[in-house]
């Protein structure tokens, strides 16, 4: 009976976590406006106009690069064409959002994805990521560049043209569930960073740089002093892919089992927008979340 009952504890659990799995509509995400506490969604914009969403962070230096072409597109189509910056707060801060907008002089809206769910939605994997909507809401294009592939296909859809949607290349509810199933049972301890967090940021933000280092240098240290955990590693899955996590192992000698968090699922769905991060976990819920790695007596005092 009571090998019944877990069973039936584990579907019940497997079931809360997969009608939380089903993939956001992106003209419903509660995006906030940058500068106050005003909620908006895409779908409240003209419907009757194009969307260009243009997904970027402060720190991204390709995104700093794109940021004239960006205001440029928006003086030229901003009539005919609904345009959104949307900032995907991942290590964000907002003094620094606002010294892009000064420096680039940008007029066009300026959002926040707070808790990553539009990034889910539009399946993203990498700023900057531009991302095209005809005015039936289909997704029509996308791209990480700004070129002259992009201008045609503002150009045609500014005039008029109801252009074809592109095929899907997001997270199913199946994928979904896959990955909140590695955290709905038992207890873990959670480490999640970014492999590029320690070098990608040296430059944009020295001290988050530092801070990815130091807690990634003294995690087998910790680790080694909570031996019966379970530890687990996951890191953000934006420009990564299997070469770059075996590098980043390497590079760490870890001793934590590590995987990628594929389309962001975990990053949203524990709303993580600051890295790293270590979570204490039972049966999926949050039990201490820390994110200050300074101090390593502290941080077992907080686990214990």
């Amino acid at each position: 009976m009571s090998s019944l009952k877990s069973l039936l504890g584990a579907l019940v659990l497997l079931t809360g976590f997969a009608s939380q799995a089903a993939l956001p509509d992106y003209k419903t995400v509660p995006l906030q406006q940058f500068g106050s506490d005003k909620q908006l969604q895409l779908g409240q914009l003209d419907a009757n106009k194009p969307l260009y969403v243009k997904l970027w962070a402060s720190w991204c230096k390709p995104c700093m690069e794109q940021m004239p072409h960006f205001e440029q597109l928006y003086k030229d189509y901003g009539d005919q064409v609904n345009f959104v910056a949307v900032n995907i707060n991942i290590n964000e801060q907002p003094a620094e959002v606002n010294k892009v907008i000064q420096r680039f002089g940008l007029t066009m809206p300026v959002w926040l994805d707070q808790n990553g769910q539009l990034a889910l939605a539009l399946g993203l994997v990498g700023t900057p990521f531009s991302v095209l909507m005809n005015s039936q809401g289909q997704q029509v294009y996308s791209s990480h560049e700004s070129d002259a592939a992009l201008d045609g296909f503002i150009q045609r859809l500014a005039q008029g043209q109801q252009l074809p949607p592109e095929p899907a290349d997001k997270v199913s509810p199946a994928q979904q569930q896959q990955q909140l199933a590695t955290v709905s049972q038992g207890e873990q301890l959670l480490f999640i960073t970014a492999t590029w967090c320690d070098w990608y940021l040296a430059d944009t933000r020295p001290t988050m740089a530092a801070q990815c280092k130091q807690a990634q240098t003294d995690l087998n240290a910790l680790v080694a002093k909570l031996p019966k955990a379970n530890w687990q590693g996951l890191v953000n899955h934006l420009w990564t892919d299997d070469k770059a996590l075996a590098d980043f192992n390497r590079q760490y000698q870890m001793k934590v089992p590590f995987r990628i968090d594929q389309y962001g699922v975990l990053f949203q769905h524990f709303n993580v927008r600051s890295i790293p991060v270590l979570l204490k976990l039972k049966d999926g819920k949050v039990l201490a979340q820390i994110d200050d790695f300074s101090d390593q007596a502290k941080v077992l005092q907080q686990l214990q």
